[in-house]
């Protein structure tokens, strides 16, 4: 026979540390991507981005001044489903 015993407070004390992380990694989700993110988060160069989806109508972006943004939440969900449709 077998006889587990869980000490609850480790257990509440792991909890409370995994809650803080994931609330520390949400926080630091950006709104807006600029090129450089968008760089990083791809592992894509500019000319690549270019190349292969910037001109899709899917893929939302303005430019402000000099500058393109990108909304995080909508590019990250295009960039999952334009890669699920890559051959």
């Amino acid at each position: 026979m077998l006889s587990v015993q869980v000490d609850e407070k480790e257990v509440r004390k792991l909890c409370k540390q995994k809650i803080v992380e994931l609330i520390k990694e949400v926080d630091a989700e950006y709104v807006f991507w600029d090129t450089a993110e968008l760089k990083r988060r791809t592992c894509m160069s500019w000319s690549s981005i270019q190349d292969t989806f910037f001109f899709d109508p899917r893929f939302i972006k303005r430019k402000v001044g000099q500058k393109w943004y990108f909304p995080a939440r909508a590019t990250r969900k295009f960039l999952e489903t334009w890669l699920e449709e890559q051959p």
